[in-house]
């Protein structure tokens, strides 16, 4: 006869047992494991995103400062969207919402028909931010597979993975490389393959080229379209303040006003794909360009 009890914290697993043995005397046992649940196939959850008259304020009384007010906006499952908009206007506080690093103070947000503080520990989302923020100390490869050391991934498995991505993002012949020893651009490359290890449904960008020379930001554009096409083509939200980088990337573009930041416009981007540099050649190409910065100035104007 046996009294067994399992409890589960994220990847582990405690097994406690009270076990009768012949002599009449119980004996107890326990063990601790390790899930394995990484390694397995991700369950396949919604990743459209519902902006629902979301407002955010911060501070109290006269010191009160209203980021947004009442946006509502939607982004279909596998589809790239950019929040577009001036300095100031919200954009990133937004992304920490869906990401649900931080909570609206009215309204809803809503991701595949959950809550997005259910996403986060579902671990549903991959970060991009404005800088690589790379660890020194670690190689390419190994920064790369840090979200997988976290998630507890076998090592061989982590180098695998890790290498899958270098190569998607052109470079695995810098694999035992220190982040120092690499361009800007190639420092950005490196922590997009790094939100793309475990293949996050949802991929949240906050102006990842925004630190870079012009050159050097048209470039990565056509690279991550292309890495976006290759991989799982995760759900996109990417923060820009640059509309011409918008109207490549996007499928479409929520352009927002100045603070309080609210939607002026949500613009279809009618663009075939994939998309390149001579993408900005074209008329539709300079046509919704001018579309977003005529709708921008207007508010200027005002």
């Amino acid at each position: 006869m046996a009294l067994s009890n399992r409890r589960t914290w994220g990847l582990r697993q405690l097994k406690t047992e009270y076990r009768l043995h012949s002599n009449g005397r119980w004996r107890f046992s326990m063990t601790k494991t390790v899930l394995d649940g990484p390694e397995k196939a991700p369950a396949q959850r919604g990743s459209s995103i519902d902006v629902a008259a979301v407002s955010k304020e911060f501070g109290r009384g006269a010191s009160r400062v209203t980021a947004l007010d009442d946006v509502s906006f939607r982004v279909e499952e596998g589809s790239f969207v950019s929040l577009l908009g001036p300095s100031g206007c919200g954009k990133s506080t937004m992304l920490r919402l869906i990401a649900g690093l931080d909570k609206p103070s009215g309204g809803q947000v809503e991701v595949g028909g959950q809550s997005p503080e259910q996403r986060r520990r579902l671990r549903d989302f991959g970060i991009v931010f404005q800088q690589p923020v790379l660890f020194d100390w670690r190689t390419v490869e190994e920064n790369v597979a840090l979200p997988l050391q976290i998630m507890r991934w076998s090592k061989a498995r982590r180098r695998e993975r890790a290498q899958e991505l270098l190569d998607l993002v052109g470079l695995s012949d810098f694999a035992k490389r220190r982040p120092w020893e690499l361009s800007g651009g190639m420092q950005q490359r490196v922590a997009i393959a790094r939100a793309l290890t475990f293949a996050p449904p949802i991929l949240l960008m906050d102006e990842p080229f925004g630190a870079l020379d012009m050159m050097t930001r048209e470039r990565m554009q056509t690279e991550l379209l292309s890495i976006w096409a290759r991989s799982s083509k995760s759900t996109v939200v990417f923060v820009t303040h640059s509309i011409s980088e918008a109207a490549l990337l996007s499928d479409r573009v929520v352009v927002m006003s100045a603070r309080p930041g609210r939607v002026m416009k949500v613009i279809d981007v009618d663009l075939p794909r994939p998309r390149t540099d001579e993408t900005r050649q074209l008329a539709a190409f300079g046509a919704t360009v001018g579309e977003i910065r005529r709708l921008i100035f207007s508010q200027e104007e005002r």
